[in-house]
C-alpha cells in the first residue's frame, strides 16, 4: 500500500470554513466516485507541519490529506481523475482557496492504524548516511499493530520528513522506540496532533 501525503494552508485571505468545507467536497467527491486503486482518502487538521512555510507569525498548522492507493499505477489515475469529470469541480473548488503546498509519497512499512483514526503523527529524521531503521528501533513496545502503523517516504515531493509514525492515542505510551531516550544518536521526531476533518 502507498499513500500519497500532501501538507497545506489556506491561502492568505480565505475564510478558514470556506477552505475546509472546499476540502471536504472534494473528499465526497473522490468517496462516492473513487477512481481505480484508490483505498480511501481523508484530511485532517495538523497542528504542526513545520517544514511548510508558515503563513503568518507563529502560524505553523494546516492541514494533512492521505490518499491511500494500491500501487504506484493507482498513483497516476489518481492524479488525472483529481481533475477530470466528476472530480474537477470540486477539486478546483479547494485549489483556489490554497496557498502553500508540499507533497511526498509514503509506502506503509509496518501496523494497520488507518491516517484517518491517527490522533498522532510523529514525523521522524535521522541522519544522512545511517543504516535503514529497523522496526524493533521505532515502534518497540507500548505500540500494538493495531495502534500505530509506521510509514516511509519513497518518493520526494518537497522537504518531508523520512519516516511518519501513526497512533491512535493523543500521547505515545513510555518507552516506545520513538521516545527521545530512545531514538538513535542524532535522530529527530516532531509530534504533531492531529483532527479528522473530511473523509
Amino acid at each position: 500500500m502507498l499513500a500519497y501525503v500532501f501538507w497545506h494552508r489556506a491561502a492568505g485571505g480565505v475564510d478558514v470554513e470556506d477552505y475546509e468545507q472546499a476540502l471536504s467536497r472534494f473528499h465526497r467527491s473522490l468517496a462516492h466516485r473513487p477512481p481505480c486503486g484508490l483505498l480511501g482518502s481523508v484530511t485532517l487538521r495538523a497542528e504542526q507541519l513545520p517544514w511548510l512555510p508558515a503563513a503568518g507569525a507563529g502560524d505553523s498548522g494546516g492541514y494533512e490529506d492521505w490518499y491511500l492507493v494500491e500501487n504506484w499505477s493507482a498513483v497516476g489515475v489518481l492524479e488525472l481523475a483529481a481533475v477530470s469529470r466528476g472530480h474537477q469541480t470540486a477539486h478546483g473548488e479547494a485549489a483556489r482557496r490554497m496557498g502553500q503546498g508540499a507533497g511526498a509519497i509514503y509506502k506503509r512499512l509496518e501496523g494497520e492504524a488507518a491516517p484517518g483514526d491517527a490522533r498522532l503523527a510523529v514525523w521522524v529524521t535521522r541522519p544522512r548516511g545511517q543504516r535503514d531503521p529497523t522496526i524493533a528501533e521505532l515502534l518497540d513496545d507500548g505500540v500494538g499493530p493495531h495502534d500505530g502503523a509506521l510509514w516511509q517516504r519513497t518518493l520526494v515531493l518537497g522537504p518531508a520528513p523520512e519516516l511518519c509514525l501513526l497512533h491512535s492515542a493523543a500521547e505515545l505510551p513510555p518507552g516506545t522506540g520513538l521516545a527521545e531516550s530512545r531514538l538513535p544518536p542524532g535522530w529527530q521526531a516532531a509530534s504533531a496532533g492531529r483532527e479528522r476533518l473530511a473523509g
